[in-house]
C-alpha cells in the first residue's frame, strides 16, 4: 500500500473530515535559541507530505487545509503563546506535528472550544511510523483503549514489579480513567497520534482532598536510567523524594527536579495498547507498546497538579527496564495481571 493510501485510510478512520471544515497542520520551527536537527527536518518533510495528501483529498471531499508554524518552545508541554491559540480558533481540526509536545496547552484549548474544535497532538512523529502505529486498524485500538480504561476505572490500586526487582504501588482512588482511542471525529475530541492507551492520574492528596480521603498510598521505587546511569527514584506519598545513585548524578537530578517542586509528582499510570507499536527510543511510539509512568503535571489527565513538564518513562518490552508484571486491584482485593513481561495481555480486552 502506498503512503498516500496508508494516509487516506488512517486519516478518514481517525478524523472523519466533514464538508467545508478547516484543517490546520500545526508545526514548530527552529530559532536562534532552539537549534534544528535531522529528525526535526525529516518531520517537517513528513508534514509537507501530509499537507499535499490533504490538498488532494480536500479537493475530492470538500474540506480546506492550511499550514501554521510557530517558534519552538524548547521543551515538552511548555505553554503555547496565546497569540498562537487565538489563531487556531478559526479551524475545526488541529493536527500538531511538532518537535516539542504541545499536548498540555492544546488539551485545555480544546476543552475551552469543545463545540467546534478537535485536535490530534503528534510530537516527534516519524515517516517510518506510516508502516507501524499509523497502519494499525484503529477500530481495534479504540476497543483496547476503552477496555483498559474500564479496568482502571474499576481498580483502586496498581502494583508494578519491574524487571530490576523493584516495586511501585500506585494509588488510583478518586480519579477517573481516560482512553486515548484514536477517535478524533467529533468536536471536543482530543487524542495523541499515534493513539492507543488507557490512562489514569494517581491520587495526589492535595489540600482539598487530603482532609477527606487522607494521604496518597503511592509508594515504592521508580527505576530508570539517567545519563546511562541506573537510578532508583524513591517514591513516598506520590512524590519522588530521593534518588539512589552516584553523587554526581544525584546532584544533577536534584537540581532538575527542584527547579519546580511539582516535577516530583507521579502524574500518570498509562498502558499503551497499539499492537503495531515498536520500541525504538521515540517515546510517542514507545508508550503505545506498554506500561508508562509519568512525572510532573497531571491536570490535563484529570489530576490536580500543574507543572511545567509532563515526562513519560516507558516500561514496555524491549525497554532497558520493563514491567515484569502490572496488577490492578479492585476494592475487594481481587487482582488482574494486565501486563506480563512487558507485554499487554490483549486477550483480557477482547
Amino acid at each position: 500500500m502506498s503512503d498516500m493510501d496508508l494516509f487516506k485510510k488512517m486519516f478518514f478512520s481517525v478524523f472523519d473530515p466533514k464538508k467545508n471544515e478547516r484543517i490546520v497542520l500545526l508545526h514548530d520551527v527552529p530559532s536562534r535559541s532552539v537549534l534544528d536537527n535531522v529528525a526535526w527536518l525529516e518531520r517537517r518533510r513528513l508534514l509537507d507530505d501530509w499537507y499535499r495528501y490533504c490538498l488532494i483529498l480536500g479537493d475530492d471531499f470538500n474540506f480546506d487545509v492550511e499550514k501554521v508554524f510557530f517558534n519552538a518552545t524548547g521543551g515538552h508541554n511548555r505553554k503555547l503563546n496565546n497569540d498562537i491559540l487565538l489563531d487556531l480558533k478559526k479551524f475545526n481540526v488541529i493536527i500538531a506535528m511538532t518537535e516539542f509536545s504541545a499536548t498540555s496547552s492544546l488539551v485545555d484549548f480544546v476543552r475551552n472550544n469543545s463545540d467546534s474544535i478537535r485536535c490530534a497532538s503528534m510530537p516527534l512523529a516519524e515517516k517510518r511510523m506510516m508502516n507501524t502505529v499509523f497502519s494499525m486498524d484503529y477500530s481495534d485500538v479504540k476497543r483496547y483503549a476503552h477496555g483498559i480504561k474500564d479496568l482502571l476505572q474499576k481498580a483502586i490500586a496498581a502494583r508494578v514489579i519491574f524487571s530490576t526487582g523493584h516495586r511501585l504501588d500506585v494509588d488510583i482512588r478518586f480519579r477517573d480513567a481516560g482512553a486515548d482511542d484514536g477517535d478524533c471525529s467529533r468536536p471536543g475530541n482530543f487524542i495523541n497520534l499515534p493513539s492507543g492507551e488507557g490512562f489514569i492520574a494517581p491520587y495526589e492528596a492535595e489540600k482539598d482532598e487530603m482532609f477527606v480521603y487522607g494521604e496518597s498510598k503511592t509508594n515504592g521505587v521508580l527505576p530508570f536510567y539517567f545519563k546511562d546511569e541506573f537510578v532508583r527514584g524513591i517514591v513516598e506519598k506520590n512524590k519522588i523524594v530521593d534518588f539512589v545513585c552516584n553523587d554526581e548524578i544525584k546532584k544533577d537530578l536534584d537540581l532538575f527536579f527542584d527547579m519546580f517542586v511539582n516535577r516530583r509528582n507521579i502524574a500518570e499510570l498509562g498502558i499503551g495498547c497499539n499492537p503495531n507499536a515498536r520500541v525504538t527510543g521515540n517515546f510517542i511510539e514507545d508508550e503505545k507498546a506498554g506500561l508508562h509512568i509519568a512525572y510532573g503535571g497531571s491536570s490535563h489527565l484529570g489530576g490536580k497538579i500543574n507543572s511545567d513538564i509532563h515526562n513519560d518513562i516507558v516500561y514496555a518490552k524491549n525497554c532497558p527496564i520493563y514491567a515484569e508484571s502490572l496488577f490492578l486491584f479492585d476494592e475487594g482485593g481481587d487482582g488482574i495481571e494486565i501486563v506480563k513481561k512487558g507485554v499487554v495481555q490483549y486477550d483480557l480486552l477482547r
